[in-house]
């Protein structure tokens, strides 16, 4: 139940955060921190408006996209080495219930007959292709020191072995599965998230048509998303503070290291986002490209050395 709330709390902390940081560096005022959950507060008492062509798909959408995201977090370590449903799956599990929340999207955003949905669905499902791959082998790479595809499993084993985050094999996945959480989340130079031109919006064109209830759903679940992925490179390739057992001490001063280091990871993310522009869609997949073969060079050293 803890992890659950840290979910669904932490989660607008942390885009709220990095849309307050990018703002201070951009020297704008910006929004306030805290800005996200009025935002979902407002959305929620909102009405909807549903297009007439979609079908069950565009609304079933929203909250498929929203549980598979909650089910992926909980099958991943935060604040200590035991995952509350790591007996469900490990990181393919992750993998695919992302990956079932994306496909869904995909579909509603083609249900409604937009041009702008249908061309936002086949980007989202592109970069997707190219991107998943490389998590998997750059999460691979910490799995076989472990002997487990597990992340309770992996959490553990890396505790204990904190001089592997040295290794080349290490510094090469965890470079590979940076540029991937920048692609999954729809960063800068990949995506924009607050542009407002159709031609070049990739998750925000699949869901120009969600309004009220529905819009808060899929962004929380967004964000629930970011903090998934942001989580997962933190607890597995700097895994400082993870309690080993459970205890209120020992959550306390894992869900502290956790807050610190999602807080670093956070302004990494905005001096990306402000000392880069967005790329053009042909050259997103060279990027995705790097990231791929960082990943293959980490699984292969992790054998040779």
């Amino acid at each position: 139940m803890m992890q659950l709330l840290l979910l669904l709390a932490i989660s607008p902390l942390i885009s709220g955060l990095i849309k307050t940081l990018k703002a201070r560096m951009q020297t704008r005022r910006g929004p306030g921190v805290l800005q996200f959950y009025r935002d979902l507060y407002k959305l929620f008492r909102k009405g909807m408006v549903i297009p007439d062509t979609a079908s069950w798909i565009f609304t079933a959408a929203p909250y498929i996209v929203f549980v598979t995201t909650l089910m992926a977090g909980l099958m991943l370590p935060m604040t200590s080495t035991k995952a509350p449903l790591d007996l469900f799956g490990g990181v393919l599990a992750i993998v695919y219930l992302l990956g079932l929340g994306r496909f869904f999207l995909a579909l509603a955003g083609m249900d409604t007959g937009s041009s702008f949905g249908g061309l936002g669905s086949s980007r989202e499902m592109t970069i997707s292709a190219l991107a998943e791959p490389a998590m998997m082998l750059a999460v691979f790479t910490v799995a076989i020191a472990a002997n487990s595809t597990n992340l309770s499993e992996v959490a553990r084993s890396a505790v204990g072995q904190n001089w592997r985050f040295f290794a080349p094999a290490q510094m090469l996945a965890c470079a590979a599965l940076y540029l991937v959480l920048i692609a999954e989340t729809g960063r800068i130079p990949v995506d924009n998230p607050a542009t407002h031109l159709e031609l070049t919006m990739v998750h925000e064109a699949m869901i120009l048509e969600y309004s009220g209830p529905h819009l808060a759903l899929i962004e929380w679940a967004a964000s629930m998303k970011q903090l998934v992925l942001m989580t997962l490179l933190v607890n597995v390739f700097w895994p400082f503070g993870l309690a080993s057992g459970p205890s209120v001490p020992g959550a306390l001063g894992g869900l502290g290291w956790l807050l610190l280091k999602l807080g670093l990871l956070s302004c990494s993310i905005v001096l990306v986002e402000t000392t880069n522009a967005k790329l053009r869609l042909f050259r997103v997949p060279e990027m995705l490209a790097v990231a791929f073969t960082l990943g293959t060079l980490a699984l292969v050293s992790t054998f040779l050395f």
